[in-house]
């Protein structure tokens, strides 16, 4: 049994996308910290522990592609688990995520019951 709530980064430019990870999010146990685009979302990485990213793909300054392959280059944040969400569903868009470093690729809409059980299973969480 773990001590602390997992802690997971959300990193959508839609603030609607983003208020809807945190409410299924926090139902399924999660601590939720939010990240409006990539470069953001690489800063809040870096300066704190997550047990679980979940990177949207097309946002402005720094895409979730190019979020990744920062991430997955620094030793600090490497081994992170990450999801990847698009509303892109071709098989070459989850090819792309999973090259840049994603763990799972989810497209956009995705059911809350579906995100829950995802973000369980990456991050090693046992339902509560």
């Amino acid at each position: 049994m773990r001590d602390t709530q997992p802690r997971v980064l959300v990193v959508d430019d839609g603030i609607t996308m983003r208020l809807f990870y945190r409410s299924v999010l926090e139902a399924a146990g999660f601590l939720v910290e939010e990240a409006t685009n990539g470069m953001e979302g690489c800063e809040k990485a870096l300066a704190q522990p997550f047990d679980l990213m979940i990177v949207d793909i097309n946002m402005p300054k720094m895409d979730g592609y190019a979020m990744m392959r920062m991430i997955r280059s620094d030793p600090a944040v490497r081994m992170v688990p990450a999801v990847m969400v698009s509303t892109e569903a071709g098989e070459r868009d989850a090819a792309r995520a999973f090259e840049a470093g994603a763990n799972f690729y989810l497209v956009k809409p995705v059911p809350p019951e579906e995100l829950a059980e995802v973000a369980r299973l990456i991050a090693g969480i046992s339902p509560p």
